[in-house]
């Protein structure tokens, strides 16, 4: 992979560059687009309401409380920033790191 890469660690917080594709079949976590990380939901993109779909169902993928995910940047648009205080759970394509 060149340059930049999806996801950096602050301390124990993942901070993640998604690409969300709303209105999807089918919720899910998929493969790495460039510097980001794709992310589909179901959800339709009304006022922020897929970000919030996005946040719930990432939450419970990383294993943490929603209030445990911060939506950086991009609450209303596909690319977004996240950051992630001290996730459970690592999707494979993040690989595994000593969790907190």
């Amino acid at each position: 992979m060149t340059g930049r890469p999806f996801y950096t660690w602050e301390g124990d917080v993942l901070v993640l560059n998604i690409l969300g594709t709303p209105n999807a079949r089918k919720d899910g976590i998929g493969k790495v687009k460039g510097h980001q990380l794709c992310v589909s939901v179901k959800a339709v993109p009304r006022a922020g309401k897929a970000t919030d779909y996005m946040v719930r169902f990432l939450a419970e993928e990383f294993g943490v409380a929603v209030r445990d995910i911060e939506v950086v940047s991009g609450r209303m648009n596909v690319n977004k920033v996240l950051r992630i205080k001290s996730p459970k759970r690592l999707p494979g394509v993040i690989g595994q790191r000593k969790l907190f």
